[in-house]
């Protein structure tokens, strides 16, 4: 991908500099459980969301024997109770190849939208596998299979009841679009096969029911636009728009980098290293004015971190451990939200010790000033 033609605003440059941080907010786990409810299937990379009337939706890509294999679906579970229980899982999305991550958001227009990818990636595996995995794979023949590669979302006006039938996104993210104050869809997010390793910010204006390419998120100078993955977006109570991107570039590699807009997403600052190692992230802004970034940890001790901004993202707290007990490198892509009671839930996948399948997780929490 070529870099913009533009400049950009020398607001940005000079708002966001350094990578310091702050000790971190103290911080207290009330609970950790298991809230997925079929163990005898492999869970991934859930994304957790709350409805304006404090209903929480959480979805994963369930269905699933392995890591990577030809079952993938989306699987959409509810709570009515802040995360103390959890409804049985319903799946919303099932193709012939294997659908995988899963992102959910409410709009302001009360519109559920849940996006995820298909993937072939189980292909060269299928000569060691079973009859089962071939069975599944021929759902449907090399052309179907093409076809149905790519970044896809459906879209409920019921609350969720029905949903419409899966239509194409430009970019994908794990954690989906997010919600701006002035009524637009942003999704942050990677072009998946295509012929441009195409990096950037989609918007949507009818609600999610139709995307246009925004803005190219610049590269770094000495990176590759093909090594940044999985980013997630959030706006401050300032009106900046904040992206964090999962980097596998030499520099920096295995870390968190982040950019701004100042100008609603037209322009980016250049990506920057924030001083986090771990991804990939997921943002959200608290009612108090902070933002919070989750993040999966895959060294020793296995879990996953949070941190929070006190200055709309310009630097970041020291890491608060909300889970260190993860017997691998197999789990993460955490999400947060907030509830009425000022509580915080956090859901991630693992592949817990002594079980053969991941789970999802939950902590409730809560944070202190």
């Amino acid at each position: 991908m070529k870099r913009r033609a533009f400049l950009i605003s020398s607001s940005v440059s000079t708002l966001f500099l350094g990578a310091s941080s702050r000790a971190a907010p103290a911080a207290r786990i009330l609970e950790t459980k298991v809230v997925s409810q079929l163990p005898d299937l492999y869970h991934g990379w859930p994304t957790l969301a709350r409805r304006k009337d404090g209903e929480l939706l959480l979805v994963c890509s369930g269905g699933r024997e392995e890591h990577v294999c030809p079952f993938g679906r989306t699987d959409f579970m509810r709570s009515t109770d802040g995360g103390e229980t959890w409804c049985f899982p319903r799946v919303v999305m099932d193709g012939p190849i294997d659908d995988r991550d899963a992102g959910v958001l409410e709009t302001a227009r009360g519109s559920i939208l849940i996006t995820n990818f298909t993937s072939l990636a189980y292909e060269p595996q299928l000569k060691n596998k079973g009859k089962r995995w071939q069975v599944a794979h021929n759902r449907t023949d090399a052309e179907g299979r093409r076809k149905s590669l790519g970044s896809w979302m459906i879209r409920s006006t019921d609350g969720g009841l029905t949903f419409s039938g899966r239509y194409r996104v430009p970019v994908n993210s794990p954690h989906g679009p997010v919600q701006l104050r002035d009524g637009r869809l942003l999704y942050a997010g990677k072009a998946l096969w295509t012929k441009e390793s195409k990096v950037g910010i989609c918007e949507s204006r009818d609600d999610g029911q139709t995307w246009s390419w925004l803005a190219d998120i610049p590269a770094r100078k000495g990176d590759n636009h093909r090594d940044y993955h999985e980013l997630h977006a959030v706006e401050t109570p300032e009106g900046v728009l904040v992206t964090q991107i999962r980097n596998h570039n030499k520099a920096n590699s295995g870390e968190t980098l982040q950019c701004e807009s100042t100008d609603g997403g037209k322009t980016w600052s250049d990506p920057r290293p924030i001083g986090v190692w771990g991804l990939p992230s997921h943002l959200l802004p608290l009612r108090d004015g902070r933002l919070l970034m989750s993040y999966g940890y895959r060294r020793d001790p296995f879990g996953n971190q949070a941190r929070v901004s006190e200055n709309g993202g310009k630097t970041w707290s020291d890491p608060i451990m909300v889970s260190v007990d993860g017997p691998s490198h197999d789990l993460g892509y955490p999400s947060t939200v907030e509830r009425d009671d000022g509580k915080l839930v956090t859901v991630w996948y693992e592949k817990m010790a002594g079980s053969p399948r991941a789970v999802l997780r939950q902590a409730i929490w809560t944070l202190g000033s």
